[in-house]
């Protein structure tokens, strides 16, 4: 798995608490459908993905 970092500006990695919604924060940038769930634990391996704003690229990672 992996997306070349050359062609992201920035790099944004979503680490955290369980079970607060980063994989939800994910889906809704990237357009994805990492699957989600309400229980700690849901993500087990890590999902990446891109989206554009504004001109600049951003290469989003969605840590378990």
């Amino acid at each position: 798995m992996g997306i070349k970092i050359d062609n992201f500006d920035r790099v944004i990695a979503l680490a955290g608490n369980p079970n607060t919604g980063k994989s939800t924060l994910f889906n809704a940038l990237t357009g994805l459908k990492q699957h989600t769930g309400n229980w700690p634990g849901k993500t087990v391996t890590r999902a990446e993905g891109g989206y554009q704003f504004n001109g600049v690229r951003y290469k989003l990672g969605d840590l378990p």
